[in-house]
């Protein structure tokens, strides 16, 4: 007998009216496969870059999302690291905008007492995130200066924070009054409105001409170009995102002045590995639990309103994380 879930859809990439509430089969758990029924479902920036076809999809129709925390209902044959009743959450898997869905067991993160589903939904994959930027890609130390983009965002908030543990000075860029008191709620020392003043040269005088160690972007084309001219010498470029677009093509000749050194990020290579996803993700969610880091969960929409949401992150009316309730 078929049976069925509900789930956010799309059979042709655009805009947010693309997205359709709609029954897909729901597979049986095969060799290694585990049916987790989600109690949240956590919104990226992924998802719209997704939907819109910004980033490459599978066949469609495909169900959106990339991130979600629930509790496993059944479980297929050869799995032995998870049962019935566990919970759970996972990222860069693609198929979260759904009641219920099969995955392979080895995606899966075992949540503990300490960590709420809602806190897992929201933070797994920009908690991850934020985790492989400030210990892997440019491990921040005691003393650097860093800036953030988009630091009332998800990643952004949990950046500070972050970097801000780790002994540093963050500056960041805000849209609005309210975001900046956000940011600097959650560890942000200058907050920078970018609408209102050049970030690169704030970022100037606020070290007195040096620069920052490095610039977190996860906004793209709109940002690179100057975050590079914000940067000290031997600083380093970490972009990771491309809310604006994507960055446009680098003349390395650029960078020979200050000897900069530039990366881009990608999570998907940073949680492949089971073993060491357990460990990053135990980390993070140690610092959450034990209060270093505050995830803020601002906004919350029924699953089957994931397009108003998406209309809504796209505007820019959201800060921190957002959560879609199945």
């Amino acid at each position: 007998m078929t049976r069925h879930a509900k789930a956010m859809r799309i059979h042709e990439t655009g805009g947010p009216g693309v997205m359709r509430w709609e029954d897909v089969d729901l597979a049986d758990p095969g060799p290694g496969q585990v049916v987790v029924r989600h109690t949240a479902v956590g919104l990226n920036y992924i998802d719209v870059n997704q939907r819109a076809g910004a980033y490459p999809l599978p066949a469609l129709p495909v169900v959106l999302g990339m991130e979600g925390a629930g509790v496993v209902e059944e479980v297929g044959a050869g799995v032995a690291d998870f049962a019935v009743g566990d919970r759970v959450s996972y990222c860069m898997v693609l198929g979260s905008y759904a009641t219920r869905r099969t995955i392979a067991a080895d995606r899966l993160i075992r949540l503990d007492d300490r960590t709420a589903d809602e806190t897992a939904a929201a933070a797994t994959l920009q908690g991850l995130t934020a985790r492989y930027l400030v210990r892997e890609l440019y491990r921040v130390k005691p003393g650097d200066t860093v800036l953030v983009h988009a630091a009332a965002g998800g990643v952004g908030l949990l950046l500070c924070q972050w970097a801000k543990h780790l002994g540093a000075t963050v500056l960041g860029t805000v849209g609005s009054a309210q975001k900046a008191a956000l940011a600097a709620a959650r560890g942000c020392d200058h907050p920078i409105p970018y609408r209102e003043i050049d970030f690169a040269a704030a970022a100037l005088d606020l070290t007195g001409g040096r620069g920052v160690d490095v610039v977190y972007d996860a906004v793209g084309r709109d940002t690179f170009a100057r975050g590079l001219d914000a940067l000290a010498e031997r600083g380093w470029m970490v972009s990771y995102g491309q809310s604006s677009g994507p960055v446009p093509p680098l003349d390395t000749a650029r960078l020979a002045a200050k000897a900069l050194n530039v990366t881009r990020g990608g999570l998907r290579l940073f949680v492949r590995d089971p073993a060491y996803r357990a460990e990053t993700a135990a980390d993070l969610f140690g610092l959450i639990a034990d209060g270093v880091l505050r995830v803020e969960i601002n906004q919350r929409y029924p699953l089957a309103e994931a397009a108003r949401a998406h209309a809504d992150l796209e505007a820019r009316r959201t800060t921190g994380s957002t959560i879609l309730e199945p």
